[in-house]
């Protein structure tokens, strides 16, 4: 038996929507999001075969957005045809009968955080999937991170080894690391001509940009220390935007479920609604056995 999977879903919604051509139905409901993820789940559970799964859904803003007026600022609305499917990914869900949680006044990331938390403190590995490399800071002990990438056709696993070989940073030091090369997806604009390999310099003799400051007359070469000093103001509260919160409140009940022999009878009603005839015959061997 397989780990247990934590799905960040609106990532991985919108990455599979960016993936595909459009792609509608014959009454021309639009349906290519819908069809990106549900293959691309298809094959994570053939391939991975969790013992069970559940998603991390956002609600809105955040305590984030309060604290920086332009975080995530660069992002634009959602497309007509993408909003339209939003309903769709929520039967989705549903048909795999799988938990879907969220928590006011957080990111989908900090749920997918407290959950793998506490699974692994009660001795599970869980597999976190998303398109998100903020979801790295969750890669430690037997907690991995699967990115999904190239719309979705590309996906890597990360241990805290292979976060440490990718950016020279611990998963945990990933924050201070974000908060000086800076992090487009986030509008977070990061430090002038700190780059990534000075930024894991940095990092590895300090540990955190708290302790930059404070020690900024050993920073070295002298232009990293005034760019550093010019941006003395906002570096920590960059770093503390990028930091995942592992303890957000969650509605009591399960954190996740197996996927039983019900879920497949809905999958397939699904499929056939939304005219998904070709995956039909992946369902069977995505659930081999009695349950995931």
């Amino acid at each position: 038996m397989g780990p247990v999977m934590l799905l960040d879903a609106f990532s991985l919604f919108f990455r599979a929507f960016y993936a595909l051509p459009t792609m509608n139905t014959t009454k021309g409901e639009p349906t290519s999001a819908v069809y990106g993820l549900s293959v691309l789940l298809l094959k994570l559970f053939r391939e991975n075969r969790p013992a069970g799964a559940a998603f991390a859904l956002d609600v809105g803003r955040t305590f984030r957005h309060r604290a920086y007026d332009a975080y995530k600022g660069t992002r634009t609305g959602a497309p007509s045809a993408l909003g339209a499917q939003m309903p769709r990914l929520h039967q989705l869900i549903g048909a795999l009968g799988v938990p879907a949680l969220s928590s006011p006044d957080f990111e989908a990331d900090d749920v997918l955080a407290t959950v793998a938390r506490e699974l692994v403190a009660q001795g599970q590995a869980p597999l976190v999937v998303t398109g998100d490399l903020d979801c790295l800071q969750i890669a430690r002990g037997p907690a991995r991170v699967l990115i999904v990438s190239r719309g979705t056709s590309k996906a890597e696993i990360y241990d805290e080894a292979a976060v440490r070989a990718r950016f020279g940073v611990e998963p945990a030091e990933l924050p201070h690391y974000r908060a000086l090369v800076g992090d487009p997806s986030d509008n977070l604009p990061g430090v002038h001509g700190i780059g990534g390999r000075g930024a894991a310099a940095l990092v590895k003799r300090f540990g955190t940009v708290q302790r930059m400051l404070e020690g900024l007359d050993q920073v070295t070469p002298p232009r990293t220390r005034e760019a550093l000093a010019g941006a003395a103001a906002e570096v920590p509260l960059w770093a503390d935007l990028s930091r995942l919160r592992d303890e957000v409140p969650l509605p009591e009940g399960p954190r996740w479920a197996a996927i039983d022999e019900a879920a497949r009878t809905r999958l397939r009603a699904l499929f056939e609604e939304l005219e998904f005839r070709s995956l039909a015959d992946r369902i069977d061997p995505a659930f081999a056995g009695a349950a995931i």
